[in-house]
């Protein structure tokens, strides 16, 4: 899975797992934020299968931009 870690503008950070839609979480610093998206990430995944996970996760490609 793929981790994504936004900086916002008025302090803090958002971080999101693009193969679980709707995990998403906050943190005052970095380390606060990964911490919080794993937490969510266990309690997204908690009900699901293996194979709904795997399925998940071979539907998101990240691939670098240059802009």
């Amino acid at each position: 899975m793929h981790i994504i870690l936004e900086k916002q503008d008025e302090g803090g950070y958002t971080v999101y797992i693009p193969e679980l839609p709707g995990c998403i979480s906050q943190g005052e610093t970095k380390q606060d934020a990964l911490k919080n998206i794993r937490e969510a990430a266990e309690l997204y995944t908690e009900d699901l299968s293996s194979t709904e996970v795997k399925k998940r996760v071979s539907r998101v490609e990240i691939l670098p931009a240059v802009v």
